[in-house]
């Protein structure tokens, strides 16, 4: 039983991982493109 609880643990630590590595990537896609379109337009 040990064992399942452990395992639980880890996936939803492996998920938040993945959401917060998803939620930076767009963050830092979003900042690139806004330099871009400032330095496009300036």
């Amino acid at each position: 039983m040990a064992d399942l609880v452990l395992w639980g643990m880890v996936a939803v630590m492996l998920g938040f991982v993945f959401l917060v590595y998803l939620f930076f990537r767009r963050t830092a896609t979003a900042v690139k493109e806004g330099m871009n379109e400032g330095r496009r337009n300036g």
